[in-house]
């Protein structure tokens, strides 16, 4: 056992009825959504950005920084049984072969039954002018200048 434990889960993230999922920049914390669906042939022929810019205030960050705190417990509670799995699994092969010592694996908890994540068809669809391939839904009473996702150019609807 070297202590450290890789666990690869994957959580869907319910969308919306236009194919949406809800974001939340790590920046200025306001809640937008992009787009998850098929992607167009346009999009198809451009590489995956190595950072989003956030259509709300403009700030860039990483691909995987974009979650809401409710996504983020949904992964969580999704990984927990893998990873308690995988800790009882070590568990008993540590204790295996020690004299005098046993080890009884714990009784697992159920885990928590919270209502499933859904997503509301609310916001409004806009598409920068540089990257119209990549269109976001913003909150309908948002002001003000928005940010294409892929390059951060500034633009008004």
């Amino acid at each position: 056992m070297d202590g450290e434990y890789e666990i690869e889960v994957s959580v869907p993230f319910p969308r919306d009825s236009d194919g949406f999922i809800r974001r939340e920049c790590p920046h200025c914390m306001r809640q937008f959504k992009w787009h998850d669906g098929p992607a167009s042939e346009e999009a198809e022929r451009h590489a995956p950005p190595a950072t989003y810019n956030c259509p709300l205030c403009g700030q860039p960050a990483a691909v995987d920084s974009w979650s809401t705190a409710e996504q983020v417990d949904l992964a969580q509670q999704t990984a927990m049984p893998q990873f308690m799995e995988m800790v009882q699994d070590d568990l008993e092969a540590m204790f295996r072969g020690v004299k005098g010592m046993t080890y009884t694996r714990g009784v697992d908890e159920v885990p928590d039954q919270s209502e499933p994540l859904t997503e509301s068809d609310d916001m409004v669809i806009v598409a920068s002018p540089c990257h119209s391939f990549e269109p976001v839904k913003v909150p309908d009473d948002h002001t003000g200048p928005l940010y294409c996702l892929v390059c951060g150019s500034a633009f008004a609807v």
